[in-house]
C-alpha cells in the first residue's frame, strides 16, 4: 500500500510538471518584409518592414503558413499591378530592428547588381494575417 500511494504522488508530480511545460505559444507581434524577384524583369519590388499582430510562432520559432505571405505579395504584384512570373520570398522577426538590418542588407545587395530597387508603399499593399 505505502508503494501505492508513493507511486500516485509521484504521478501527480509528473502530472502538474508537465502541464507547465505544455504551455501552448503566446499571440506576439511578428515583423515581416517581403521582396519579388523576376528573371524576365530588371525590377526587384519589396515591401517596408511590416507588423503583424497576434501570430503564434511554431515550437521551432517558424511563422506559421508563411508561404501565404508570399502569396499575399505574389497575388498583389499580378492582379492589381500586371507583373506576372514573380518570385516572392519573405522575411520574418520578432525584432524590428533586426529585421530592417537584414532588408538592408538584401537591398544592397540588389543595388550592388545595377537592378532597379522599388518599394511598395504601406499604403498600396500591407501583410494580413491568415484566417484559420
Amino acid at each position: 500500500m505505502k508503494y501505492v500511494r508513493m507511486f500516485f504522488a509521484l504521478a501527480l508530480v509528473c502530472m502538474v510538471c508537465s502541464a507547465f511545460t505544455m504551455k501552448k505559444g503566446e499571440e506576439k507581434p511578428v515583423y515581416v518584409f517581403g521582396i519579388a524577384a523576376s528573371f524576365k524583369d530588371t525590377v526587384v519590388y519589396y515591401t517596408a518592414v511590416q507588423l503583424v499582430d497576434s501570430v503564434v510562432l511554431d515550437h521551432q520559432g517558424f511563422l506559421p503558413r508563411r508561404e501565404l505571405y508570399s502569396y499575399q505579395l505574389k497575388n498583389y504584384l499580378e492582379y492589381t499591378m500586371g507583373k506576372p512570373d514573380y518570385t516572392c520570398m519573405i522575411y520574418f522577426s520578432e525584432k524590428k530592428a533586426k529585421l530592417e538590418r537584414e532588408a538592408s542588407k538584401i537591398i544592397s545587395r540588389y543595388r550592388k547588381d545595377n537592378v532597379s530597387v522599388q518599394m511598395l508603399d504601406n499604403s498600396a499593399f500591407v501583410f494580413e494575417k491568415p484566417k484559420e
